[in-house]
């Protein structure tokens, strides 16, 4: 019942499923559904509530349990959210492969962790899958549905119907890979921005700024692909045009960095100066770009729609 998971609860509900939240502790559920109700009210108030339904209607469709078993009585899909450590996700599946039925989709939130390190030797492994959400997911909507190598094609499917269905953005992955996607393209770019501010090139906001007015304007909206075939007559022109050049600038990349030393002090005093480390001032930032997520995505709709 953490950020992902209650972000998980309000993303269902909005499509209009009944949810059970399962925690460990009442106390943690307790906290779970004030937060919940609170951002529901306050997205309804701004026009950003996501859903057909009204706030109180939806938050009826959210309940809590700390009992495993009772939580996922009757259940069709459960959504996996505890924090990023293998054994304990391992520990929950194990769990959970003693008392679904074969019906049930057991998926995960991992960020990271591959299918086959979380699922194999599980009896119901068909119908174990990764649905990787961004965080947070009740404003990003695109899903990394990743299967495990004996995930059965109809859970697959499923899951990316389901997605559909309550409104997020799925993509399949043919195969497991490090990092999925999202991850690998988010590191990429995480990887040269560290290089270019390590080596004096441009200022850590600067660099950000470089992304939020520049590339994430566009990005915003297609990808690289597409930007790549808009940018010429076509993709196969583009690279008759290009290819050399980005060949170019890429031979010149470095190393992978260590993310640690001088680089490390210099990037966050810059993001400090910016948002102090300090609870309350994150809070407000990350409300803020939550709110920006929230316009964001109401544009999207309309753009599309047009």
């Amino acid at each position: 019942s953490g950020l992902i998971g209650r972000s998980w609860a309000m993303v269902f509900a909005a499509g209009g499923f009944k949810v059970k939240l399962y925690d460990i502790a009442q106390q943690q559920l307790t906290s779970a559904l004030e937060n919940i109700r609170k951002q529901m009210k306050e997205m309804e108030k701004s026009g950003f509530l996501k859903g057909s339904s009204s706030a109180e209607q939806q938050f009826a469709l959210i309940s809590v349990c700390t009992d495993l078993k009772a939580a996922v009585e009757g259940a069709t899909f459960i959504q996996e959210c505890t924090p990023e450590n293998l054994d304990l996700k391992k520990k929950i599946f194990s769990q959970l492969d003693l008392i679904v039925g074969d019906n049930v989709i057991l998926s995960s939130s991992t960020s990271c962790l591959l299918p086959s390190k979380l699922f194999t030797g599980l009896k119901h492994v068909k119908q174990c899958i990764v649905s990787h959400p961004v965080n947070p997911p009740y404003f990003v909507p695109l899903v990394e549905i990743v299967p495990h190598p004996e995930t059965d094609p109809s859970t697959t499917e499923r899951t990316y119907a389901l997605m559909k269905k309550i409104g997020q953005s799925p993509v399949k992955l043919n195969r497991e890979i490090e990092g999925f996607v999202l991850n690998r393209l988010q590191y990429a770019v995480i990887s040269e921005a560290w290089r270019l501010v390590g080596e004096g090139v441009i200022s850590p906001t600067d660099l950000d700024l470089v992304m939020s007015d520049g590339l994430g304007m566009r990005y915003a909206f297609i990808g690289p692909l597409e930007t790549m075939h808009l940018n010429a007559e076509g993709i196969a022109n583009y690279c008759e045009r290009y290819s050399e050049g980005m060949r170019l600038v890429l031979n010149t990349f470095g190393p992978v960095p260590e993310f640690s030393g001088e680089i490390v002090q210099k990037v966050n005093q810059a993001m400090s100066e910016k948002i102090p480390v300090v609870p309350k001032v994150l809070d407000a930032r990350r409300k803020w770009r939550d709110e920006c997520l929230s316009g964001l995505a109401k544009l999207k709709t309309q753009m599309k729609s047009n």
